[in-house]
């Protein structure tokens, strides 16, 4: 079998594994668990059949970020028992009973778990336009290192606060660092990198005028509705956070507009 028929068995699998486990544990989190790592390994068998230096050069480059996203999510306990992610039990209230079964394989595990395959499809593209390295790779490598360090900063700046505020040593909103100029950096750098892995299939192709950008696009409405959907929550939960709504970009880093502190 080709790499892409590979793939489509690897994604047809996963998919069946994670509305099963979500049927049988009653957690819904087992794409979530499943992020940083089934795109690894869908870019290293887009590797292994292509025998290209840019398509092995987005493998690399994917397999370090998944390896930071996984240290990060474990840490927060996400892979224990019960790490279930918050949002997922609010949806539950608010779809209740047969309407949250169908939001689950539906959105959960189908629609999820197709857009992580999808935002690797330019290693697809890249594959089929076999062909060196050049300064515009060097380019994009650079830019996706650096969206990766920035994604690392803003991981472990709200790593930090979270311990601080649960030690009583910090409270209302974290607005130092880098989410002084976005209320979202880890979403903008994570949303980044894949507009970079989709760069690098239009690199190869000549062109971006690729039905591959799909995965970049949706990946990039995912999280703006992911956002909204989590600000809504933060509103109601802390009274600090509208103030600094007004005064600071969602996800794009911009300088701060003057506010009143709430």
């Amino acid at each position: 079998m080709d790499a892409l028929t590979v793939n489509l068995w690897i994604f047809a699998a996963v998919t069946a594994a994670c509305w099963l486990a979500s049927v049988v544990t009653r957690e819904y989190s087992w794409v979530d668990r499943l992020w940083s790592i089934v795109p690894v390994a869908y870019l290293w068998v887009f590797a292994a059949d292509a025998d290209d230096a840019r398509v092995t050069l987005m493998a690399v480059l994917v397999t370090v970020w998944g390896a930071r996203l996984t240290f990060n999510f474990a840490r927060r306990g996400g892979y224990a028992p019960g790490g279930e992610d918050y949002r997922w039990g609010i949806l539950r209230e608010r779809l209740p009973g047969w309407r949250f079964q169908v939001f689950n394989l539906v959105f959960i595990a189908a629609y999820q778990n197709a857009l992580l395959l999808l935002i690797t499809l330019p290693a697809w593209t890249a594959s089929q336009h076999p062909g060196p390295l050049g300064p515009a790779d060097v380019v994009a490598t650079l830019a996706f290192l650096v969206l990766l360090a920035g994604e690392s900063v803003a991981d472990q700046q709200r790593w930090d606060f979270h311990r601080a505020k649960a030690a009583g040593r910090a409270d209302g909103v974290l607005r130092t660092g880098l989410y002084r100029y976005s209320r979202h950096p880890n979403y903008f750098c994570e949303v980044g990198q894949w507009w970079v892995v989709f760069a690098f299939g239009a690199l190869a192709a000549g062109t971006a005028w690729l039905a591959t950008v799909a995965g970049a696009v949706l990946l990039t409405l995912l999280f703006v509705g992911s956002t909204v959907f989590t600000e809504s929550i933060s509103a109601g939960r802390n009274p600090g956070f509208e103030d600094y709504r007004r005064s600071t970009s969602m996800l794009v880093p911009w300088p701060p507009r003057a506010a009143t502190r709430g």
